[in-house]
């Protein structure tokens, strides 16, 4: 059972949403979102440290304050305003011809204390502090985070019906990805989403577990100083866009390493006999095929890497998980690389970039050897998740990123 409301969206009119809507905070480093912010982009606001030169620490009060004075900014120049009454709203993603339908919504924080909206991935307490703060100084969610839902017949029929009507916007951004919302103003439609989704057994924390974090937090603060709290106010409220199961895809999260722990490349493949049957595939790209199936680039050649009988286990969650097989058996018992969090022997590489950087960064010497995986599936994150375990580090890449401030949510009183 989940708790969710419409709300009073914050947002850009029709003629600036293209500009004003940005890439993530988490996706670009500040040098690369001050080259990337025009005049009217969010990322003015998300990442404010770009509006210094040189570049600010983007952890300093400077830096917290400036994001302030700019959300204040944008609205007092129209370039963000609030809707007069709360809705839902239907926002699309479209990549490589497929489309996927969220609904940009309000969660309650205590669903996330109890365990009804499902993470599946640990968070780091300093990058919940940041967001913390920035959600604390502008009391609002600037930025949605991204969930999934178990898929539902009469919700997926009201966002059918809806998005048949003229989109309120229509852009496709730089990257290529499309972006599409359409605002629900009908009352009884907006009504009966609430009561269908106080049905639906648990939300899924897809991208975004360090600012759902946060967002609970600051509820959690609020609560704290409202002698009385009711449990009805907007600071419960934080913004997510939450889509059916059925129409996310999660794209694979690949390895690269320095070095291979004193082997040669001849070696290397000696010991991963041991566990994988090893097929040389030559110079061409080799794409793993399926699950525990692997491929590595290694001295200019690519290898299918298929795992053993035995050598995972099916009937675990964690241990169907490729990225635990390619971890136990390459990374931990060959390279002797333990901790992926820490490891500077070690980086990932999101599919988005396909596996031609794998190659470039293995060709250009700074990495030894590159490691593919099998896409992670949907199915897979859930049963994680309604398990109460958590995956490994850099397993989940999901694409296309959802378009920060395309609507916002605000809890100021």
């Amino acid at each position: 059972m989940v708790r969710i409301k419409p709300f009073c969206g914050i947002r850009p009119p029709k003629q600036y949403a293209a500009e004003v809507a940005s890439r993530p905070y988490d996706v670009l480093n500040s040098v690369e979102a001050k080259a990337e912010a025009t005049e009217r982009s969010l990322l003015h606001i998300i990442k404010p440290e770009i509006d210094f030169d040189p570049i600010a620490d983007e952890h300093s009060a400077e830096a917290y304050q400036k994001a302030m004075d700019n959300f204040a900014r944008w609205q007092q120049e129209g370039w963000l305003v609030q809707d007069p009454e709360e809705y839902y709203y239907v926002y699309a993603q479209t990549m490589d011809g497929r489309t996927q339908y969220g609904l940009a919504m309000c969660c309650h924080y205590e669903d996330y204390r109890s365990g009804a909206i499902k993470k599946h991935e640990l968070t780091r307490p300093d990058k919940e502090e940041d967001r913390m703060i920035h959600v604390r100084n502008q009391q609002a969610n600037i930025e949605p985070v991204f969930f999934a839902y178990p898929d539902d017949e009469e919700i997926n029929a009201i966002v059918a019906e809806v998005v048949k009507g003229e989109p309120e916007y229509d852009f496709t951004a730089a990257d290529g990805f499309g972006h599409q919302m359409w605002v629900i103003r009908d009352k009884q439609t907006n009504d009966r989403l609430t009561e269908l989704f106080a049905a639906i057994p648990a939300l899924y924390v897809a991208d975004g577990h360090h600012r759902t974090a946060a967002a609970a937090r600051v509820g959690a603060e609020c609560e704290s100083k409202n002698p009385n709290h009711t449990g009805n106010e907007e600071y419960c409220y934080f913004l997510a866009v939450t889509f059916p199961a059925s129409q996310l895809k999660i794209i694979d999260y690949n390895r690269v390493v320095k070095d291979l722990n004193g082997l040669t490349g001849e070696e290397l493949i000696a010991k991963l006999e041991e566990s994988f049957v090893v097929e040389c595939k030559g110079e061409e790209i080799y794409t793993p095929a399926a699950l525990h199936n692997f491929a590595m680039y290694l001295d200019g050649k690519w290898y299918s890497l298929t795992a053993k009988e035995g050598t995972y286990n099916d009937a675990d969650p964690i241990g169907v998980l490729d990225v635990t097989v390619l971890s136990d058996l390459v990374l931990d018992k060959i390279l002797d690389i333990k901790d992926l969090r820490t490891s500077k022997r070690i980086d990932f590489v999101g599919g988005i970039r396909g596996l031609g950087e794998l190659k470039r960064r293995v060709d250009s010497g700074e990495m030894k050897a590159a490691f593919a995986l099998y896409p992670v599936s949907m199915q897979q994150l859930i049963n994680i998740a309604d398990t109460g375990n958590i995956m490994p580090p850099k397993t989940t890449w999901f694409e296309p990123k959802l378009r920060s401030g395309v609507v916002i949510h605000s809890f100021k009183e």
